[in-house]
């Protein structure tokens, strides 16, 4: 009996999150609203699987032995829950309908299965809420791109049991992927709150007039956050030792930007539609050739930071 992921939902997301686990040997069933998106988001998957490294030796025959062994299906016509070790919920960031989906599961899934969401605004604990095997239910937060980006926060929800989530942390481990145990359920969980509260500064920083968006993304780049490829913020302190860090401290906490509102300069900029390079403009304007050889480079730093982070 095949043991699938079952993966609810078709979009960007859920493709990169099948593919982690397709390229590990791990059939999935990915499940949403027609066969026509599953089917084409299960093609989506197995091609970033390949792509990633999925059986590089393997012969077109074994290729083909390996798609044959996923599965697309109507999510309210799938009826193989038992046949799953493992259901994430990737569906678009709509607390109502997170709830319906739970709801369901709550109901349709054995209790022996854990269940996560990816969501990553709402907490578990309002997605489960009032569910009776709440208990198996957690947080699952993928970054993007999905299928490159190691780290998957797993939170632990008001009935979470921890030693159900750490089962979970487990298959991550399993197929590479570096989860981290988020112990209480707060707003931004772990890694999104330490990046909004660099972003918080840099922001502050520019509305001041302190810095341009290009210097800031220098400073960080070619400075603390060249060194955190190597290792993280708690380690590196360790190494350079708490005393130098905590007589700065002094100087900077009280310095430090402590706003709770959006900075006037980017509110403007949204306010006429300059969100980025998807409008083609934000901080700065962007060239459709920009863009391309931004995006492009972009992706292949990531894969060689992948491939530091799994340095010996």
């Amino acid at each position: 009996m095949n043991q699938y992921i079952g993966i609810i939902g078709t979009g960007t997301m859920a493709a990169g999150i099948a593919a982690g686990f397709i390229s590990h040997g791990m059939p999935v069933a990915i499940l949403g609203r027609s066969k026509e998106k599953s089917d084409s988001c299960l093609k989506k998957a197995i091609a970033l699987a390949i792509n990633i490294g999925l059986h590089s030796e393997k012969t077109s025959q074994d290729l083909a032995s390996i798609e044959a062994a996923q599965v697309s299906a109507v999510l309210n016509e799938w009826d193989n829950w038992a046949q799953c070790s493992y259901i994430i919920e990737t569906v678009s960031e709509n607390l109502a309908l997170k709830q319906e989906i739970f709801s369901y599961l709550d109901e349709k899934v054995p209790e022996g299965i854990p269940i996560g969401s990816n969501s990553s605004g709402f907490p578990i604990s309002k997605i489960a809420a009032g569910l009776k095997t709440a208990k198996r239910m957690m947080g699952a937060h993928y970054f993007m791109p999905a299928q490159v980006v190691p780290l998957v926060e797993i939170v632990l929800g008001a009935k979470t049991d921890p030693a159900i989530a750490e089962q979970v942390c487990q298959l991550y481990r399993d197929i590479n992927k570096k989860p981290v145990l988020v112990k209480k359920d707060i707003p931004g969980f772990l890694a999104n709150r330490i990046q909004h509260a660099l972003m918080r500064e840099a922001l502050s920083l520019v509305e001041e007039g302190i810095a341009s968006p290009a210097d800031i993304d220098d400073a960080v780049r070619y400075s603390f956050g060249f060194r955190y490829a190597a290792v993280g913020p708690m380690t590196q302190k360790e190494i350079s030792g708490w005393d130098g860090m905590a007589n700065a401290a002094k100087e900077i906490y009280p310095s430090l930007s402590n706003i709770t509102t959006l900075p006037p300069k980017l509110v403007e900029l949204m306010n006429e539609g300059k969100t980025g390079m998807k409008a083609g403009e934000g901080f700065r304007k962007w060239t459709p050739d920009e863009i391309e050889q931004t995006s492009d480079s972009y992706s292949k730093r990531l894969k060689a930071a992948f491939d530091v982070l799994n340095m010996k």
